[in-house]
């Protein structure tokens, strides 16, 4: 199985100006191969594939000598990208889901990596080099597991710079479950609670509503800068490191709640919600972004399917509505206002998400 290991890295700025050269060269080319595509279809009628174009690459070079300096393997896999983002665009048309969207050019500051594959870099400790470019001393927080595959250089909206290895390795041994199965039922009060007695409500974070006053008062100083001067681009940095930060602790945090119920339960139930849908809903797509519930269910979708295990959706229409006495399960009417399930024909009173958790689970 693949596994990616992603690293903070420190150049000089001599390497920094040859990285941000071969990121030029590498946008450059990714426009020309989709103006290839565009002018192709409309003349000709014909649609160009990443193998026809792979092939022009040697001309390229011989007709622009300035991409010389950059490696034929990662010409190539800018020439995949192209390639990916038709077959996007067209699965896309296929599945008629959302816009189609097709392929953009890509400004400079909007291309911000690029990808080495089995030549051009050397690892040696902490320190990656790469040909024609230099030395990425790597902070390596975690060893690098696996036999690498690629690597990928990214640049980051502050300037930084980020080294991931994509590596192949011996899928990880899980230890067996303590307890069966659980139901979760994720909110806004609370980020999720379960049907297991014995845990308690999983709160709430809300790194992004904690920051909106700071990150509201950086974008004001970023509009009232000149564009194109240094003032400008130092407050651009600074709101873009509070944007990242808010998304760094978002994914930390799912992450181990996901890993935490991976590790307990062998069946896990979720409500099957279409969390694009209900973030049409201006009055409460701000806290659902912030609560990240799109991330959490496709983390554990992926951890389940490597842990071996069961990971069940239900249809959550009722989950909250419906007595979870077994021997009731009648309709109980209430707006989200009502915190407390109360049960007029049975007369259970318990917490609504504890209620709508212990549904899930026996749906």
């Amino acid at each position: 199985m693949r596994k990616t290991f992603k690293y903070k890295a420190v150049v000089s700025k001599t390497t920094a100006a040859f990285a941000d050269q071969q990121l030029w060269r590498c946008q450059q080319l990714y426009n020309l191969c989709l103006e290839q595509r565009i002018m192709v279809y409309k003349h000709w009628g014909k649609t160009l594939t990443v193998f026809d174009q792979s092939n022009q690459l040697p001309e390229l070079k011989e007709g622009c000598p300035e991409f010389k300096t950059v490696g034929s393997q990662v010409l190539q896999d800018v020439v995949e990208r192209v390639g990916k983002a038709f077959q996007g665009f067209f699965s896309r048309l296929k599945t008629g889901k959302g816009k189609a969207g097709f392929p953009r050019f890509r400004a400079r500051a909007r291309y911000d990596s690029f990808t080495l594959k089995q030549a051009g870099w050397k690892l040696d400790g902490r320190h990656l080099k790469v040909t024609g470019i230099g030395i990425f001393k790597l902070r390596l927080s975690r060893p690098i597991e696996g036999k690498i595959k690629t690597v990928t250089i990214r640049r980051d909206g502050r300037g930084g710079w980020f080294v991931s290895f994509s590596c192949e390795v011996e899928p990880k041994v899980w230890i067996e479950p303590t307890k069966d199965k659980v139901g979760i039922d994720v909110g806004l009060k609370h980020f999720c609670v379960d049907s297991d007695p014995d845990s308690k409500p999983v709160e709430n974070p809300r790194y992004y509503r904690k920051t909106q006053a700071q990150l509201r008062t950086q974008g004001r100083k970023v509009s009232r800068r000149k564009k194109g001067g240094n003032r400008r681009r130092k407050a651009v940095k600074l709101l873009v490191k509070t944007h990242q930060k808010v998304v760094s602790l978002r994914q930390d945090f799912l992450h181990k709640v996901a890993n935490l119920y991976i590790q307990m339960y062998q069946t896990i139930h979720v409500e099957a919600l279409q969390v694009a849908n209900m973030l049409r809903n201006r009055h409460l797509s701000k806290s659902i972004s912030d609560a990240g519930w799109a991330t959490f269910f496709a983390l554990l979708t992926y951890k389940a399917e490597e842990a071996g295990r069961q990971l069940v959706k239900v249809n959550p229409r009722g989950t909250s509505q419906r007595c979870s006495n077994p021997v009731c399960g009648e309709i109980v009417p209430k707006s989200l206002a009502v915190r407390i399930h109360h049960c007029k024909h049975c007369g259970l009173t318990i917490d609504r998400d504890v209620n709508a958790a212990i549904n899930i689970e026996a749906a």
